[in-house]
């Protein structure tokens, strides 16, 4: 968990239907979601060029995503995200109920 409070990541539902919840990510400068465990696969597509660190169980790491370029995650991820990008960013998530 972080030693210091950082801003909250600002999540917007855009679709949540009986199969599909997409949200928009924004992230001002340092800013987290707090720690949560994702219950669906997922997938997210970077709405800019940014550098996340990803708090989880097994330790910290950065990731760099890059603007249009999407991955994919399973049920299960347990972990905080951060904004490590020196700048706002914002992602789409959409998970698969």
């Amino acid at each position: 968990m972080s030693e210091t409070a950082r801003p909250q990541a600002v999540p917007t539902k855009l679709i949540d239907n009986e199969r599909t919840i997409v949200t928009e990510w924004r992230f001002a400068e340092g800013a987290e979601t707090g720690w949560h465990r994702h219950e669906f696969d997922y997938v997210v597509l970077p709405m800019d060029d940014g550098v996340l660190q990803l708090e989880s169980t097994d330790g910290t790491h950065h990731a760099e995503l890059k603007k249009g370029q999407p991955y994919y995650k399973q049920t299960g991820v347990e972990h905080n995200v951060i904004n490590a990008s020196g700048k706002e960013f914002s992602f789409i998530e959409v998970e698969y109920r």
